[in-house]
């Protein structure tokens, strides 16, 4: 077995062992061939809300949040809008922005309040985006 120097004294390998953190969820979540969600087969309100965040645009660049596959689900209870997404990447500068303006559209889609959820599992990748945001995307400049 290799041995490594640690605080001046010696190891094996072997004497430890990595455990799982109890603390975190270590599934892959669901399967990226369930994305995009684009909000096909929406009624009623929920496909007003679809709608408006189809409105939206991610603030660098000219495609909607929808078409980014930014979107993990929308639903409707109560005259409640609840939007799942995501960002393109955890450290998004534009945050807070996109969080506000999803916010505002699921509002102007007539509801009576909002919830935005974030969620990184799974995490976007670029097979989320759906062929019309493929297209905006080279129109834009970018190779996809």
């Amino acid at each position: 077995m290799s041995t490594d120097e640690f605080d001046g004294g010696e190891f094996e390998d072997s004497e430890f062992e990595s455990e799982a953190c109890a603390y975190t969820d270590y599934s892959s979540g669901e399967e990226h061939d369930e994305y995009p969600k684009t909000g096909e087969g929406a009624t009623g309100t929920e496909r007003k809300v679809w709608d408006a965040l189809y409105e939206v645009e991610d603030p660098e660049m000219p495609v909607s949040i929808v078409d980014l596959g930014l979107i993990y689900g929308v639903e409707v209870v109560d005259d409640v809008a609840r939007v799942e997404m995501t960002l393109t990447y955890t450290g998004c500068p534009a945050r807070d922005m996109i969080l506000n303006d999803v916010r505002c559209a699921a509002l102007a889609a007539g509801v009576a309040d909002a919830e935005v959820t974030l969620r990184y599992s799974p995490p976007w990748n670029v097979e989320m985006v759906t062929e019309d945001g493929k297209r905006d995307l080279r129109e834009f400049g970018l190779s996809v």
